[in-house]
């Protein structure tokens, strides 16, 4: 008998893993941003799920927390937490991924 419940892996948050593995740091715009150009377009609630659970299952670790001053529609000040890959993140290097760096470069 197998294992219950939904499987624990996904291909979003995979994509997220190998975006982090090229980019290094990154918070979740910038993630969300690259993805879109990337692959399909998705919410940025999804990537924020995403990079919640899989910082739950020890595939994204907290790089840090930065605060920015601007005119925001919400006050004058915006903090960004900053990611990185953890321990349990495999890159696969995929190669459209590869090719987005590469192009950037």
């Amino acid at each position: 008998m197998g294992k219950r419940g939904r499987p624990t892996r996904s291909v979003i948050r995979q994509n997220l893993v190998e975006i982090l593995h090229f980019q290094g740091e990154a918070y979740g715009y910038q993630l969300y941003k690259a993805y879109r150009e990337i692959f399909t377009p998705v919410t940025l609630r999804v990537i924020y799920y995403h990079l919640s659970k899989g910082q739950s299952l020890g595939e994204f670790e907290v790089a840090g927390v930065k605060k920015t001053t601007g005119k925001y529609s919400w006050g004058p000040e915006a903090e960004r937490i900053f990611y990185k890959l953890g321990a349990k993140a495999k890159a696969a290097v995929l190669p459209e991924v590869k090719a987005f760096y590469d192009k950037k470069q």
